[in-house]
């Protein structure tokens, strides 16, 4: 076998980086190569096109960490993780019957998000049944944490329970915990998920959820509470971006910084291995075009899967803007009960090691992330950094910089900013309460479309914009179907024909007529064709597709609006709905 190995990979000599190169730029042309084949990331790393062995040869996180570590993502013998069911009923009995029906269904760990508990019976009735089953309390309280310690200090745990409550929230309280804790008790969590749905990079992700932790050990150092004991008291929550890769990335690189961070503080190597649970973003999902929301958070699902997480929760897709039901928390279930019984990612640990573009993502992250976590540090910490705006302002930042990408269309989010189906409303199927709530990327387009459904639904009709296609035969129907896109995100009516001359234009009823041509062709056909709109009696707008060297002549003739690369699609749509009395 080794024989026909090695004359197997004689066939394939190795190809130096500077032949590579070479080939690249014949290939180009005379291209830049930047521009063509340089990903620019939101987190500062320029991603090539392709990488060797070379590139990693001297990673840090792979150069100075021991192989037996356990602060290696690939520390686990498989790549098993707990698919999470969260459960948003709030009382306990029908809170209960809901969870051992998601267990019946292939979940294999219960958040509850919503229960209420006011005493030892009622935390009876939730739990009946449950005890051998991972169990999470994501809104827990002071008093709930009292009861549940209260209840395991009598029937110790079979399985892993934890609470989403917040240390940093109290450090007396934490610690005070921590010393009546029992063993399999996760009482702590902080909540890396919500600088994501802020705008956070992965790399700030990381350095705040890191910050937090420093912020959490140290105030625990500063109480004399054991490190061991504080380490395995905390866990930590993420939410999944859509940028595949680097949330594999992220979720490798913060398991490292954490271990690092750990054992500064003295805890032993076994108790430097990160519990993380992830969820799939709600940033990302949308109202329209809904059901593009289960291959987003399936492709999440997967890097959370592929980045060594402890469990994962699918959020049904329908979350965004109503209340989920049985089908959609199924589809859910069923996308990670799919990725792990049939496309068999819990196989493998770690099988992005190795990897030398993914390598190359965990280092940048981690060495980032650490420097963003020390920026924190530098502010005073944690706490005061929140207290003081500094993460505020920073995510702001953030924030901005990835919802201009959503509005210009840099971004596209399928069914929404882009590719809109005219066919589809969304009025009838929305609880408007779940839409406003939380921050998410196309909030801005689905405010101007469900702007324009009211509107229709109250008047009987919806706006129509008619896209006047003459001329030039390559320019009138690129100009047209960029145009049709525009219109079409903000629930227009919109229908494009192809004419000969202003007056067969004339005859068509449209609120507004767009012009689709070459630039040279507008200006005769707005002359010609706004006269005789006027003439008609009509008060019909003409605007023009293009930005044309005319444009102030275009004005003086009439011409209303242009609709062009650089337009602001929310800005212009959100004026001519206003023009054409679209309003609240």
């Amino acid at each position: 076998m080794k024989m026909a190995t090695d004359k197997l990979l004689q066939e394939f000599p190795p190809v130096s980086t500077q032949a590579w190169e070479e080939a690249i730029a014949r290939d180009l042309k005379g291209a830049d190569y930047g521009k063509k084949l340089i990903w620019q990331t939101d987190e500062g790393l320029a991603v090539k096109p392709y990488y060797r062995a070379e590139d990693i040869a001297a990673l840090d996180h792979l150069a100075g960490v021991p192989d037996d570590s356990s602060c290696l993502p690939g520390a686990r013998r498989n790549g098993d993780w707990r698919i999470r069911e969260e459960i948003d009923a709030a009382d306990p009995e029908q809170a209960n019957h809901a969870a051992r029906h998601a267990l019946a269904a292939g979940a294999e760990e219960i958040a509850f998000s919503n229960v209420s508990i006011e005493h030892e019976a009622g935390l009876g009735l939730l739990l009946a049944n449950l005890r051998e089953i991972p169990v999470h309390f994501d809104d827990a309280t002071e008093p709930l944490l009292r009861l549940l310690m209260e209840r395991f200090a009598k029937q110790p745990a079979v399985a892993p329970v934890s609470t989403g409550f917040d240390p940093l929230s109290d450090l007396d309280f934490a610690a005070e915990t921590i010393s009546t804790s029992t063993f399999m008790f996760t009482p702590f969590t902080l909540h890396g998920e919500e600088f994501e749905e802020s705008g956070a990079t992965a790399v700030e992700e990381v350095g705040l959820t890191l910050a937090a932790g420093v912020e959490f050990l140290a105030g625990m150092q500063d109480r004399n509470v054991d490190i061991d004991r504080a380490v395995s008291s905390i866990a930590f929550s993420f939410a999944i971006g859509a940028n595949f890769f680097f949330q594999i990335a992220k979720f490798r690189a913060f398991r490292i910084l954490w271990a690092q961070a750990v054992e500064s503080f003295g805890a032993g190597r076994n108790s430097a291995n990160a519990s993380i649970h992830a969820r799939t973003s709600l940033w990302n999902k949308t109202v329209y075009d809904p059901h593009v929301n289960i291959l987003r958070a399936t492709t999440e699902a997967m890097s959370a899967a592929l980045g060594g997480v402890d469990s994962i929760a699918v959020a049904p897709f329908d979350e965004c803007y109503k209340k989920p039901d049985e089908a959609s928390r199924r589809l859910a279930r069923n996308t990670q009960i799919l990725l792990k019984q049939e496309a068999l990612l819990s196989r493998v640990a770690d099988p992005g090691a190795g990897s030398y573009s993914i390598e190359v993502m965990t280092d940048f992250i981690a060495r980032e992330g650490w420097k963003a976590m020390q920026a924190i540090e530098t502010a005073g910490g944690y706490r005061k950094a929140r207290k003081d705006g500094v993460i505020e302002r920073m995510l702001k930042q953030s924030l901005a910089a990835k919802e201009k990408a959503v509005v210009s269309r840099r971004r596209t989010f399928t069914g929404t900013n882009n590719y809109a189906n005219l066919e589809e409303k969304a009025l009838d199927r929305i609880d408007s309460s779940r839409v406003t709530s939380g921050l998410r990327a196309t909030q801005s387009y689905e405010q101007l479309r469900l702007r324009t459904e009211r509107y229709a639904a109250k008047t009987g009709k919806c706006p129509r914009v008619l896209l006047a296609e003459f001329g030039d035969v390559k320019l009138r129907s690129a100009r047209s179907g960029f145009a049709a896109n525009f219109f079409a995100c903000a629930g227009f009516d919109v229908v494009a024909k192809q004419f000969v001359n202003a007056g067969e234009v004339c005859a068509n009823d449209a609120e507004m007529i767009v012009l689709c041509s070459g630039d040279g062709e507008y200006l005769a056909m707005a002359t010609e064709l706004i006269p005789k709109l006027r003439a008609s009696g009509r008060e019909t707008h003409v605007l023009i597709a293009g930005n044309p060297d005319s444009a102030e002549q275009l004005r003086s003739v009439g011409v209303a609006d242009f609709v062009h690369i650089r337009s602001n699609p929310i800005e212009l749509l959100a004026a001519w709905q206003q023009r054409l009395g679209i309003r609240e």
